[in-house]
């Protein structure tokens, strides 16, 4: 900007400062640099100047007319003693009895006006001499001002403002306007000095990093105590000692508690003066040295009420740094570091016993910071757990683990002897195993445990994921689980609320399952399955580990300041738990087979925690008390029946694929505008993802886990089409024999449940997995044969196992025409509802 434009600006300042006359658009347009603000400055200083001159000018212009109402005023006082002496003469005249009523009257008239014009004559004097003794009071605030006498300036002021007020005389009469002015005038003037002198006591200086404060300067008059009237004159103490705060804190305070920097100064007194030089370390102890050189030299050099008022802005900003920044980075999450941290507790008692002694108040969050240190500590404990488990969480699986299930189980004689059929055998020398049954041998031990991947009880069956989906006049009928619904997990359920229950009837279930023998002839068998988990576990296990042993340790330590937090430790692993299962859903997912993973992890997890709580019972090292605060049973119990949720919301997500890709709720077969070609692909579909899962489940799941899964994603898909075909209003010979095509694509999943390497003739398990599988491959025979032959797999074979009498006669009745000899078969199906009953 040139400088015509910032001598515009100038203008613009002064008239707005005068006139309240607001700039043009095409000044107040432009954009103002730093170079313009020192003509601008100019201007006002130059305005200020010749306002200054003009109140001068005004004053002595107008103390001739003072002076000319003063000889006025004596004028007056002569004419009222001499209306005085008339009205006495009148008075006696009147009391002469020759006076006429006429002359009375005037008289009287007379003595009105001359009272009228006393009162108006002392009025005026009054005001005048009032006007006269305010200028000497603002006479005398500008020489106490040049003379930088603050105090009395200010008292000065103070009288002359009352002065001012009580002077009985419009405030919109010129003299008034002309006194309150200068009085304003003078207040800012005082200010300005009081602001100077302000300045000499409490010096901060950023750039070299060094604040003084001191009680009195050579040069000045005015004491810190005295500024302490000043600043309540102008009701600025608790603004100026957050200004001073903030310098304080900007070049002392604030970088000694950078506890980030890589190098700390340490804060002195040097000269009278605090400074920062040289290195400190990070201790607590350190810190408070510091700290306390800092209060000490503010409570000795500052008055007591502007102690308090730093207090007040000081303390709200520095106790919470510095239990934030600094207190909490000591607090331990273990015991292995309380000796360090009860070390930090006596120095903050004694820090706050220093700032009690210094007069220094707002200190209270500290305080209770220091008297709450083991809910403190405690709550770093809980906070570190909790986070742990999140963060190993957010981390992924990690590596993946082959552990081991070893499962003992009294099996039954027929169970034993079906067991050595299919050729499964103890892994020692105990090679007369069949034998053993038929001696009878009832308590006989196996030699050595038996290791073999079996269709046994592996804690799945106790959540129902063996109950097949039955089919009868309905297309599906859904599983129900014992510990929860089937479909998608309530989130408030992870943290298991209600669960106790369901855990229970699981239990005994699993109980039942296990003890339950249809012979009274038993003897023990150790079972053995592999199966996959993720790192999580063991994770949580060595949390959980570690923080049932501080507990221990500190029921054990009746003297530790932290003994009475036992109790919270203790329950601090049904937190860790608790947050496993709420957040652990939405991590595992973004996983390839998270769900089943999630089901192993969670069932390792509760089977190791059920090996800790024995454990624990059995430790002779521990008191009967911390042997009793465990309390995880319940826990565990969550555990389990999260892992059956997670298990079940896994099926019931891939069973909804299944059916789908199936059509969905339309029926397959009868889906408009589909030739058998798009049928052949939906199902090819349906078997490809299935496949998929079953890759995918085999290095996740146990063997058990994965046959009873994949099976019943298998049956899933057999009951839709049997249901579908029983849906149809009638079965043409063509249509049956795509039927029966489609059929044949579905019954090629059997190579999924023969062993690796089987014989050609194997016969595959699948039927022990899927309840609908047999019935599916016999819907296709009855498809593909004659009358005759619907009748021989009625009368002869199977067929009566796995389709009603009503299910047979209506397959009848879609496939073959009404007529006398399909009548006949029907009466002779109907007459013999069970035909292998019979024989």
């Amino acid at each position: 900007m040139s400088s015509s434009k910032s001598g515009q600006v100038g203008y613009a300042l002064v008239d707005f400062s005068l006139h309240g006359i607001f700039p043009d658009e095409d000044i107040s347009s432009h954009k103002i640099s730093v170079q313009d603000l020192g003509p601008a400055l100019g201007s006002l200083a130059k305005a200020r100047t010749n306002l200054e001159a003009d109140i001068h000018k005004i004053n002595e212009e107008t103390a001739p007319d003072v002076n000319q109402w003063v000889a006025n005023a004596k004028s007056l006082e002569e004419d009222i003693n001499k209306s005085r002496s008339w009205a006495n003469d009148i008075v006696r005249r009147s009391q002469a009895p020759d006076v006429s009523g006429k002359a009375i009257q005037e008289a009287e008239g007379k003595v009105e006006f001359l009272r009228r014009e006393v009162e108006y004559n002392q009025q005026v004097h009054h005001a005048l001499t009032s006007v006269k003794r305010v200028n000497g009071l603002l006479s005398q605030v500008e020489q106490a001002r040049d003379e930088r006498r603050i105090i009395d300036s200010l008292h000065l002021l103070e009288k002359s403002w009352s002065a001012l007020d009580a002077i009985p005389i419009s405030k919109s009469c010129r003299v008034m306007k002309l006194l309150d002015l200068r009085a304003f005038e003078l207040k800012s003037a005082v200010h300005d000095v009081f602001d100077r002198v302000w300045d000499s006591l409490i010096r901060v200086e950023k750039t070299s990093n060094r604040v003084a404060v001191f009680e009195s300067h050579e040069e000045e008059q005015m004491t810190l105590v005295d500024a302490v009237v000043g600043l309540k004159a102008y009701k600025e103490v608790n603004q100026r000692m957050a200004l001073f705060w903030h310098s304080l804190n900007e070049t002392i305070v604030g970088p000694r508690l950078n506890i980030e920097a890589q190098n700390l100064p340490r804060i002195q007194v040097e000269n009278s003066c605090l400074t920062l030089s040289g290195d400190a370390d990070k201790t607590i102890t350190s810190l408070f040295s510091d700290l306390d050189q800092v209060l000490t030299y503010l409570s000795e050099r500052l008055p007591e009420e502007l102690v308090y008022s730093l207090s007040n802005v000081m303390m709200p900003d520095l106790i919470p740094h510095v239990i934030g920044t600094w207190l909490e980075t000591y607090v331990p999450s273990s015991l292995k570091e309380m000796d360090q941290f009860q070390t930090v507790t006596e120095a903050v008692k004694a820090f706050c016993s220093r700032l009690r002694s210094l007069k220094f108040s707002g200190f209270e969050e500290l305080q209770d910071w220091v008297d709450d240190a083991p809910k403190v500590w405690l709550s770093k404990c809980r906070e570190t757990a909790l986070e742990s488990v999140r963060t190993k969480l957010a981390q992924g699986l990690g590596y993946i683990v082959e552990v081991e299930r070893v499962e003992t189980q009294a099996v039954s004689r027929s169970e034993g002897k079906e067991l050595a059929a299919n050729g499964i055998a103890p892994a020692g020398d105990d090679d007369d195993w069949g034998a053993a049954w038929d001696d009878g041998g009832a308590g006989a031990e196996p030699d050595a445990d038996i290791e073999t991947k079996l269709k046994e009880d592996d804690g799945t069956d106790a959540w129902g994921w063996e109950e097949d989906e039955r089919v009868t006049e309905q297309p599906e009928a859904s599983t129900e689980q014992p510990g929860g619904p089937s479909g998608e997990e309530d989130p408030t359920e992870a943290w298991g609320w209600g669960e106790e229950e369901a855990a229970d009837t699981v239990l005994e279930t699993r109980a039942a399952q296990i003890t339950s023998v249809p012979e009274t002839q038993t003897r023990d068998l150790t079972l053995k399955e592999t199966y996959n988990i993720s790192s999580m576990p063991e994770t949580v296990l060595a949390l959980v580990s570690a923080i049932l042993d501080d507990a221990a340790l500190l029921v054990m330590s009746d003297g530790s300041p932290m003994a009475a937090t036992a109790a919270g430790l203790f329950s601090l692993p049904t937190l860790v738990l608790a947050m496993f299962r709420a957040i652990s859903p939405y991590y595992y997912t973004l996983n390839t087979g998270g769900n089943m993973f999630l089901y192993n992890d969670a069932t390792y997890l509760s089977e190791r925690l059920s090996d800790i709580t024995k454990t624990w019972k059995a430790r002779e090292d521990l008191t009967p008390r911390a042997i009793a605060m465990l309390r995880i049973d319940n826990d565990i119990k969550a555990i389990q029946s999260f892992a059956g949720r997670a298990y079940a919301s896994e099926m019931s997500t891939q069973r909804t694929v299944l059916r789908d890709l199936l059509g969905g709720s339309q029926n397959l077969i009868q889906q408009d505008g589909l030739h058998i070609s798009d049928l052949e692909a939906q199902v090819d579909n349906a078997i490809a993802h299935l496949r998929a899962l079953a890759g995918t489940w085999s290095t996740i799941l146990s063997k058990s886990a994965w046959s009873q899964a994949v099976g019943s994603l298998v049956n899933t898909i057999a009951s839709k089409l049997v249901a579908d075909v029983m849906d149809l209003a009638g079965i043409g010979q063509d249509e049956a024999y795509n039927i029966a095509s489609l059929i044949a694509r579905i019954t090629e999943l059997d190579n999924l449940f023969l062993p690796p390497g089987a014989p050609e003739d194997a016969i595959p398990a699948t039927a022990e997995y899927a309840s609908s599988w047999l019935r599916l491959k016999y819907l296709s025979e009855v498809l593909q044969s004659n009358l005759q032959d619907v009748r021989y797999l009625w009368m002869e074979s199977e067929l009566s196992l796995y389709f009603t009498v009503e299910e047979v006669v209506e397959l009848i009745g879609l496939s073959f025409v009404d007529n006398a000899r399909t009548r006949e078969v029907v009466r002779e199906i109907e007459a013999n509802p069970q035909p292998l009953g019979s024989r």
